[in-house]
């Protein structure tokens, strides 16, 4: 049996996931079950302030989407010693898999109290829409 955090949660498939630390505003968080979630649809500023030449660049800051991220997703509880990972106190997530986001990251729509992340995300500026993943996703609570 492959260790859950190992895994990448097949596309389609549904899953929980209590987030317990983050990276940035698009994720990678870690979920308490194991997985490590990319949002889909999205794009966010690297911590480091630059964007990747093959995706959208929203003009908000690296660390504003993850600060956003992370009160849309819980309470913060604070960041590691390198300053990038927020720690977190958040209730669980519904989520729904798109397969795999690159490595040992699952993409993946996720739902919580506040509706979904990735829209939230979106409506608060600090992300950008990225066409590619986006499709014909709609926003929904």
């Amino acid at each position: 049996m492959i260790p859950l955090f190992l895994a990448v949660i097949t596309a389609g498939q549904g899953f929980a996931c209590t987030p317990v630390s983050l990276w940035d505003g698009d994720g990678p968080f870690l979920c308490a079950e194991g997985p490590r979630v990319r949002l889909a649809g999205i794009a966010a500023r690297e911590m480091d302030g630059s964007c990747r030449s093959n995706q959208p660049c929203p003009d908000a800051s690296a660390e504003a989407a993850r600060d956003t991220l992370a009160q849309l997703l819980g309470t913060p509880a604070g960041t590691t010693s390198d300053s990038h990972i927020r720690l977190i106190n958040a209730p669980t997530l519904r989520c729904l898999s798109t397969g795999s986001a690159g490595g040992k990251r699952t993409g993946a729509w996720c739902y919580g109290p506040q509706g979904d992340i990735s829209c939230r995300l979106v409506q608060a500026r600090v992300v950008k829409v990225w066409p590619r993943y986006w499709k014909d996703h709609e926003c929904r609570r």
